[in-house]
């Protein structure tokens, strides 16, 4: 009997499975919410999304901006970890980069309004901008490096001006229905790539 552990451990560990996983599914939901309706939309509609109660969302997110810090932190990891997975599992790297790239717009348009959920807590957008750039600045470097190795593009874009190249792009996206940033920055990809010899 005393492999099986203290009584109730199973039961806590199973709550802790089940709060993370409401946690996840509200990160998700949100994340797809903001991308439609912007950082000010209603919760409820969060919850809608996430098919919790709006008291699962205040209970691990308290205030509009812990929600906002926390899918912003979510999708972070989300394209650290997929830039790896990508070179693994794609045809060539760069196809794994122009995948990347199209997760990072995706992760843009949410990050759009961030400054406005956070207002006067700089200290706090400091602490993500320096997050974000720890995290993806290294991958971006791994992905544009594998496709150099490969031949496929030039040598030579910083991973820095390159995702700075496509957040500025993706600017004026909200206002603007005529504007479609990806077809720019397809164009730009292109422009990265090495001529084909014949």
């Amino acid at each position: 009997m005393a492999a099986e552990g203290p009584a109730g451990d199973t039961p806590s560990r199973s709550k802790r499975a089940d709060a993370q996983r409401n946690r996840e599914t509200v990160l998700t939901a949100a994340a797809e919410v903001f991308v439609t309706s912007g950082v000010d939309a209603p919760i409820r509609q969060i919850s809608a999304r996430a098919g919790v109660g709006m008291a699962t969302i205040y209970r691990h997110f308290p205030t509009r901006a812990d929600l906002v810090t926390a899918v912003y932190r979510h999708q972070i990891e989300a394209c650290a970890e997929a830039g790896p997975n990508l070179l693994a599992t794609t045809a060539s790297p760069l196809d794994a980069l122009r995948q990347w790239i199209g997760l990072f717009v995706d992760f843009l348009v949410t990050k759009h309004g961030l400054a406005d959920a956070l207002q006067s807590d700089s200290d706090r957008f400091a602490a993500l901008h320096a997050y974000f750039l720890d995290r993806l600045l290294p991958v971006c470097a791994q992905l544009l490096d594998a496709a150099v190795e490969a031949g496929e593009i030039r040598p030579g874009t910083q991973p820095y001006e390159l995702m700075r190249g496509i957040g500025n792009l993706c600017i004026g996206r909200d206002n603007d229905p005529r504007y479609d940033p990806r077809r720019l920055i397809a164009l730009l990809l292109q422009g990265l790539q090495r001529p084909q010899t014949p």
